[in-house]
């Protein structure tokens, strides 16, 4: 390893590089990347455990409190309606004052209000802690996103965000689990659920302690010297792993400040609707397919124990789901894996909803599950990646948020369409949603795949035909 005269590594950079140029050429994920990607699956995993809590004790809450099915899809509802504030409300605060700082304050509130849910009575409680949780889960989840594809290497954004993911989706077998073997226990141990989906708040003292401030953030804030104080930190770790000079930082254009109605003009406003479309096609199919699943099997005649013995089966595929996105997402363009992706889907539902048995149903049922949370790693990758850094919280937020609020509309949707044409429709229907969440991205959307965040989220007019392109800097 080649070293300076005062025997500290030798990182490349020249003298008046920026930090996010410096950041950029870093080739490799180091310790300080894996530690945070452990700290961060463990957060996102509580966020799956609390999101999935209500689905699981649906059905016995219905048989206690007397809950009609439109109820169970509006209370659903009323937690999507959460996640809509929260997305747009975490993303707007994390611009302005921080990713680090709404990220650990999403998980105290969310943590608090799932505590809260454990002590509901009636289904009107339960719809206030369900909205109030889902404010910080979604808040959460969205923030954390963009926090990883601003602080991870770009040629490793997909891989890592993927790894998180799998960190994550531990926790929908939990959740399953855990309410396979508490709700059947007594009347009153489905509340255990919730206290379990609270857990997460244990992460935030570490977090505390580990986890920065995103380098981008500082750098877009004026915060230079916090920022290349991190990654000079960074350039050393990286070094040391692989014995090498980094290569030398190449800038880009200096990213401009930005207003709100920034979003809506030029190329941002292309991809606003781009993620936002992408992202409520996945929840009306997802969480119409995950949320549904358990109350719509016994709906069909299956027993509450066969149901959820079949959910807690699939709910298994979630980690092999995010596994199988690692090897081609930092590797092929993620608009047409995802549309591959989700092509699959749609046929695995379709055979969903008229195979008979329960091998067959849980085979299907495996597979279309694992596929769609493979999808899900590389949608997570891609909705942050596109939007300029001041707006980038923001963007994903409105873009997530929208999927969400998609999530209002698809509670009472899948309750309809049972009620008026059966169990088999509901499974065509869902199939339409995940062939047109392939389909949007490779109409409206644009490569991002192994390129600089400054590079995709500028908003420069196309070069006209035979113009030179300005070369970058080096200093």
């Amino acid at each position: 390893m080649t070293t300076t005269t005062n025997g500290e590594p030798r990182s490349g950079a020249a003298p008046t590089a920026s930090a996010t140029a410096r950041l950029d050429r870093i080739p490799v994920a180091t310790r300080s990347h894996r530690r945070w990607a452990v700290l961060l699956g463990f957060l996102f995993s509580f966020d799956l455990i609390d999101l999935n809590t209500f689905a699981y004790v649906a059905p016995r809450l219905r048989e206690q409190w007397g809950l009609s099915l439109d109820a169970v899809g509006v209370v659903t509802s009323i937690g999507f309606a959460g996640m809509f504030l929260g997305a747009i409300l975490g993303g707007r605060l994390s611009d302005r004052f921080g990713r680090r700082k709404v990220l650990l304050g999403a998980v105290v509130f969310y943590s608090t209000f799932s505590l809260l849910s454990a002590l509901s009575f009636n289904a009107w409680q339960m719809g206030v802690t369900r909205f109030l949780t889902g404010v910080g889960l979604q808040a959460m989840t969205g923030v954390l996103l963009v926090w990883v594809s601003e602080m991870y290497p770009r040629a490793l954004r997909g891989r890592y965000q993927s790894w998180i993911l799998v960190l994550g989706f531990v926790g929908v077998p939990v959740a399953a689990w855990v309410s396979r073997l508490v709700i059947p226990l007594s009347t009153e141990s489905w509340r255990w659920v919730f206290v379990v989906g609270a857990l997460g708040i244990l992460g935030v003292f570490v977090a505390a302690r580990i986890l920065p401030e995103s380098v981008r953030w500082h750098a877009a804030h004026g915060r230079e010297d916090e920022a290349l104080a991190l990654v000079e930190r960074l350039e050393k770790e990286a070094v040391a792993r692989t014995g090498k000079d980094l290569p030398p930082p190449l800038e880009t254009a200096p990213v401009p400040r930005a207003r709100l109605a920034d979003l809506l003009t030029g190329r941002n406003r292309r991809r606003l609707i781009a993620t936002s479309l992408v992202s409520i096609f996945l929840i009306l199919c997802f969480y119409g397919f995950n949320s549904w699943l358990p109350t719509l099997l016994v709906e069909n005649g299956y027993t509450q124990s066969e149901s959820l013995n079949v959910t807690s089966w699939l709910a298994a595929a979630a980690v092999p789901g995010a596994l199988l996105a690692m090897p081609f997402i930092d590797r092929f363009d993620r608009r047409m894996l995802l549309l591959a992706i989700e092509s699959v889907v749609a046929v695995l539902l379709l055979a969903f909803g008229v195979v008979d048995g329960g091998a067959a149903l849980v085979l299907t049922g495996f597979l279309a599950t694992m596929l769609l949370q493979c999808g899900v790693a590389v949608q997570y990758t891609y909705i942050p990646e596109v939007f300029p850094t001041p707006l980038r919280g923001l963007g994903a937020g409105i873009a997530t948020g929208f999927g969400r609020l998609a999530g209002v509309i698809g509670g009472v949707t899948v309750s309809w369409i049972y009620t008026a044409f059966g169990f088999t429709t509901v499974f065509v229907y869902l199939a339409v949603m995940a062939l047109l969440m392939g389909l949007v991205l490779v109409v409206l959307g644009e490569r991002t795949t192994n390129r600089a965040l400054d590079d995709i989220g500028a908003d420069d007019p196309p070069a006209a035909p035979g113009a030179a392109t300005p070369k970058r800097s080096t200093q």
